[in-house]
């Protein structure tokens, strides 16, 4: 089984080497980036299962970043790297989301501790989810159908069923919107108008014949976002 892929943001390019050769050798995955605005885009687009983040960073603030990327994915394990030897700003760190931090100069043993160890504690990742059951039928994803007892049929776009399968791989969770569209459409929340979700929602909602007016499978929590209702 491989092991997770890390994006490290760090703006020194001798630590930054150090820890992605530290990585690599260690087994795991890599991407990495300089900046902090090119990071924020890296982690709201790529895939990757933990976060290394320098606070200080040309072009965007590295605790922006920690803010915006716990609100979109909220479960992503994120380690903060920091030359700051202020309690306070360790604190704030913890405070905004972050699971851990590691205070340079650090070894190389401590960094990967820290990571086997967030990575052991995190929530677990959702695995992927072919064929969804629903009240009178079933949602076969590898086809992107819906599938009634009636015999019916509903084909699903690429998106819709790339939504449903997030959706359902965190069946009984609200999920916001800027998750979403992180997660799915590989696109930064900041900005950018969530109607697109909400318009695909309703859609989906016609296909799996979901009452929009009292919805059992695509719920609605309000102020929240959406909640995938797995069958009975």
């Amino acid at each position: 089984m491989p092991k997770p892929k890390i994006l490290a943001i760090e703006d020194d390019p001798a630590i930054r080497r150090g820890i992605v050769d530290a990585l690599r050798f260690a087994g795991y995955d890599t991407l990495e980036a300089a900046r902090g605005d090119s990071g924020f885009d890296m982690a709201m687009t790529c895939r990757f299962d933990l976060l290394l983040l320098d606070l200080v960073l040309p072009g965007r603030d590295g605790f922006e970043i920690l803010r915006e990327v716990r609100r979109a994915c909220p479960t992503l394990p994120i380690i903060i790297l920091t030359a700051r030897g202020d309690e306070a700003d360790r604190v704030r760190g913890l405070r905004d989301g972050a699971d851990d931090y590691v205070v340079k100069p650090f070894s190389v043993k401590e960094l990967l501790a820290r990571v086997e160890a967030v990575l052991r504690r995190s929530p677990e990742r959702p695995s992927d989810v072919r064929e969804v059951p629903i009240p009178h039928g079933r949602i076969d994803l590898a086809r992107r159908e819906v599938r009634f007892d009636d015999g019916r049929r509903e084909e699903l776009s690429e998106r819709e069923a790339e939504l449903l399968r997030y959706l359902a791989a965190n069946s009984g969770r609200a999920i916001a919107r800027e998750e979403i569209l992180a997660n799915v459409w590989r696109i930064s929340p900041r900005g950018v108008t969530t109607r697109t979700i909400d318009m695909h929602v309703a859609r989906l909602r016609e296909k799996l014949r979901d009452d929009p007016a009292d919805p059992a499978i695509l719920r609605t929590v309000r102020g929240k976002g959406y909640v995938f209702e797995a069958a009975r």
